[in-house]
């Protein structure tokens, strides 16, 4: 879970931009998911190690059309919201500063503002969720993550969304959201391993467009065989 250009498996070196999360997951080998902190650059190991776990990639196989205009506004937007709260990052400034100097900023940027800042307080969440093996609480905030990139951040599209609420359709789903740039791209959803023939076939019947499905679960990476 990660602010801005979200990913389930989010790169680990942004450090003070304001535009994308200073506070981010990436699936490691062994079982694990890396926890990062880009202002002191720790990082910690939250393991993901259940076997009934899947991790559902859905690619909407719809490009991203509007990344290249898109990603200097909104970095713009956020670097103007953290000025305007004194702040040299987004990281740094809480929701209720926020909302106390909501009217010195146009509705525009205090949105983007509010998705980054409460996309920070939901990635700690969501590491005290994986710590504790609250899976469904880590799947609502998944789907909290996905509602706010797409209503505050506004960087979804209809493909997307509409990729998501049929997956939380399905028993089995602990939640979903887009992943990724945004504006088209994939979404990723937690499940359970038995429900994964059930959520791909939905998904096939619901998709307004033609999807490809990767399921992943945590497992040792690359590593080093020397020859016989």
């Amino acid at each position: 879970m990660n602010s801005g250009w979200s990913k389930t498996h989010t790169p680990i070196h942004n450090r003070n931009l304001t535009f994308k999360s200073p506070v981010t997951f990436e699936i490691a080998s062994c079982g694990f998911v890396v926890s990062s902190e880009s202002r002191t650059l720790e990082t910690r190991l939250v393991p993901l190690t259940d076997p009934n776990l899947v991790v559902l990639i859905t690619n909407s196989n719809v490009r991203h059309t509007l990344t290249g205009s898109e990603y200097p506004t909104r970095r713009r937007q956020c670097e103007e919201a953290a000025k305007v709260l004194g702040k040299a990052s987004l990281r740094e400034a809480s929701m209720s500063s926020l909302e106390a100097s909501k009217a010195l900023m146009s509705e525009e940027v205090y949105r983007r503002a509010r998705h980054v800042i409460g996309e920070i307080e939901r990635t700690v969440k969501a590491e005290e969720a994986l710590q504790s093996k609250d899976y469904k609480r880590f799947g609502q905030l998944m789907v909290e993550s996905h509602n706010s990139l797409r209503d505050d951040y506004e960087v979804s599209c209809a493909e997307l969304d509409e990729l998501v609420a049929a997956a939380l359709e399905v028993p089995g789903v602990y939640g979903s959201r887009m992943t990724g740039g945004g504006f088209g791209g994939c979404t990723v959803t937690l499940l359970e391993s038995s429900a994964t023939e059930n959520v791909v076939r939905h998904l096939k019947e619901r998709y307004s467009r033609t999807a490809t499905f990767y399921c992943t679960k945590a497992s040792d990476g690359s590593k080093v065989h020397p020859l016989p």
